[in-house]
């Protein structure tokens, strides 16, 4: 249910790669309305339409466009009145500025790797964990300083969004997996704006991109498991191990993760090609459950045509808020593999955070 007055939001790093996917999809939104935007000292004071070099395929929407940017700071002007701050900024100085609007009572959610490994910060896919939510009311009184508003929830990596949902689809139907095998083709837009050098990338796979892989084999277990019984921290799969392999790959696409999957169930004999494609039709979770308006209304989009799912053709599904499955085989060397796809500046960065925040409110946890 929406609330009664929409809540004004500020966004930080707004003049980027993944602050303009936030203003696209908080335009005209039900619960939000875009308040506050930060960006560099370079861009405070001016214009937002005169300092963004906009590169999305929808205009800037026209109340934006001379809304002035910010510096980067709580004190600046319209952040104070925020009831949530969405975080677009690039890892290298996005530490110390969330941090700093989480101490000055703001809720922050945040696309950046800084704090996915803090034991007290949900590392939240709305796709997979929401029940992860409860631990902010921890955080708030253990780090320093504490809060009695203010807290930080994160996004997972864009590629470990993509994997971690048909992956959740299938412990839900069949219990623990064992083994996962997954490679990754990314899209340059992952690497921001302007990305990687078109002499790197036309004509070629680059097959390697920097802690990617270990983002993915240590996040994925975090996300995945549970949270502890005094509700103060996460159990990181611990009861269930799951071993995982990854292997990070940059190709010439636009937009949209794709990855090649292989798992091993603990149960034996392991499900059926026809059990799993059943078990990725019938997902559900809790943000379709809650209602929220960036959820999509099927979670998994099974393909059944052999060439499927494909980047350009499928990471529209569902305005980007889906995962893509299709090639559903045996595998001879594990149980079962399977191709997946992620839009990955929608789902796999802001959708992400701004359907977090919709589940945070239909909860309590944003009032």
């Amino acid at each position: 249910m929406a609330p009664q007055n929409k809540i004004k939001v500020g966004i930080l790093g707004a003049t980027g790669t993944v602050g303009q996917r936030f203003i696209q999809l908080l335009a005209d939104h039900p619960y939000f309305v875009i308040h506050a935007l930060g960006a560099s000292s370079r861009s405070a004071g001016q214009p937002y339409a005169k300092v963004t070099r906009w590169k999305l395929n929808t205009p800037i929407p026209g109340h934006i466009q001379e809304m002035v940017v910010q510096e980067c700071k709580p004190d600046a002007p319209g952040f104070a009145d925020c009831g949530v701050v969405f975080s677009g900024l690039d890892h290298d100085v996005a530490g110390e500025i969330e941090f700093a609007f989480r101490a000055a009572e703001l809720i922050v959610f945040s696309n950046a790797k800084n704090y996915r490994r803090d034991p007290v910060v949900p590392l939240m896919v709305p796709l997979v964990n929401p029940h992860h939510l409860p631990v902010v009311k921890h955080q708030q009184t253990t780090l320093s300083p504490p809060t009695k508003k203010g807290y930080i929830v994160t996004n997972a990596n864009c590629s470990t969004t993509g994997l971690v949902v048909p992956l959740a689809a299938l412990e839900k139907a069949f219990g623990p997996i064992e083994t996962v095998l997954v490679t990754t083709l990314q899209a340059i837009s992952g690497s921001g704006y302007p990305g990687v050098p078109s002499l790197d990338i036309i004509d070629n796979v680059v097959p390697y991109i920097g802690s990617e892989e270990e983002k993915i084999e240590w996040e994925t277990s975090k996300i995945l498991g549970g949270v502890n019984a005094d509700e103060q921290g996460f159990d990181y799969h611990a009861s269930e191990p799951m071993k995982i392999s990854a292997t990070c790959t940059r190709v010439p696409v636009i937009d949209g993760h794709t990855g090649c999957v292989s798992v091993k169930f603990k149960r034996s004999p392991a499900p059926s090609v026809e059990e799993v494609k059943e078990a990725f039709r019938s997902y559900t979770c809790e943000a379709q459950t809650l209602g929220v308006p960036s959820a999509p209304k099927q979670a998994v989009i099974l393909h059944e045509a052999q060439d499927r799912p494909q980047p350009r053709l499928d990471r529209d599904l569902e305005n980007g808020a889906a995962v893509s499955v299709g090639r559903v085989r045996e595998c001879n060397v594990l149980d079962i593999k399977f191709v997946c796809l992620i839009d990955n500046v929608r789902l796999g960065a802001a959708t992400s955070s701004i359907m977090n925040a919709e589940i945070a409110v239909e909860k309590g946890y944003i009032v």
